[in-house]
């Protein structure tokens, strides 16, 4: 099946937004061409977010402006000031900076956003993945989530997106034991690395959208 055909099926099942990944070492990368051709097709009311992972700003500034992207995601080691750099050439672009973490907690991503505060860089979210040696996501290793719970500055940081090993049978526990403002799934909705499972995404979705979040 191609991947034009494969978005068309997970995009019927309804999501609140398809992600279009555009790193090369990734088996879910896909050409811009690619990308242009599926969101010909794309419902406004479904988002397409561009993942990026260690592109430089000239690429990413590309990619949106040959897209029309209005939202995109960065999974690698970006600093803000390359954020920044994004803002001036796309003032409406919005980012979600994705984080590993690992043993040691967010740490790193308290001094990281302290940094994007001082550049007045404005983040859309945080996505919190797992920290795996050597990958950028997509490893299906489960975030520590009651550290997560604990360490997550809520009312200062932007919301918090989980990801990280979530599948159909785990994902309302993740939602019950995090209350997070979004989930992200790959490895988890999949039949083989790279290759969607439509049963598993329609599960997954309807899945999280049946988890009752307690009002704070």
């Amino acid at each position: 099946m191609n991947t034009c055909t494969s978005a068309r099926q997970v995009i019927a099942l309804k999501p609140d937004a398809i992600g279009l990944n555009f790193y090369p070492p990734s088996p879910r990368c896909v050409a811009v061409d690619t990308a242009a051709d599926i969101l010909e097709f794309l419902p406004v009311d479904i988002s397409a977010v561009g993942l990026f992972v260690n592109h430089s700003a000239a690429e990413i500034i590309e990619h949106c402006k040959i897209l029309e992207l209005s939202t995109i995601q960065l999974h690698g080691d970006e600093p803000p000031e390359l954020m920044s750099e994004l803002l001036n050439a796309i003032p409406d672009l919005k980012i979600i900076r994705a984080w590993r973490m690992g043993a040691d907690g967010l740490a790193s991503l308290r001094i990281y956003l302290e940094q994007t505060a001082r550049l007045r860089v404005p983040l859309t979210a945080c996505l919190i993945d797992s920290q795996v040696k050597g990958v950028y996501g997509g490893s299906g290793t489960v975030v520590a989530w009651d550290m997560l719970n604990r360490e997550y500055a809520r009312e200062d940081w932007p919301p918090l997106i989980l990801a990280g090993g979530l599948n159909p049978q785990n994902i309302g526990d993740a939602i019950t034991a995090v209350h997070p403002f979004g989930v992200d799934t790959a490895s988890g909705v999949e039949s083989s690395v790279g290759q969607k499972d439509f049963a598993l995404v329609g599960t997954f979705i309807k899945q999280a959208r049946s988890v009752a979040i307690p009002e704070n």
